[in-house]
């Protein structure tokens, strides 16, 4: 009788261990903010050097954007 409760109780807790994974696993996928947070600090990583400056291609593009909108906007004008 014994080893049966003990079994119970041994499946009880696996079942409170399952249960605790799958809900810090919803939480993790549902939290928004914090992968949006993650995901800005790999943004500012992969265009900044070391220093927290901004790394040459990534002021290059911006440049480039930049010059391409004010170009587009001459064009229509004219």
């Amino acid at each position: 009788m014994s080893d049966t409760i003990a079994a119970k109780e041994r499946e009880v807790e696996r079942n409170r261990e399952q249960l605790a994974q799958t809900v810090d696993a919803l939480h993790d996928k549902l939290d928004v903010k914090a992968k949006a947070q993650a995901r800005l600090r790999e943004t500012k990583d992969r265009a900044t050097t070391a220093d927290g400056k901004p790394k040459p291609v990534v002021m290059a593009g911006a440049a480039a954007v930049v010059a391409g909108v004010v170009g587009l906007i001459w064009w229509r004008r004219h």
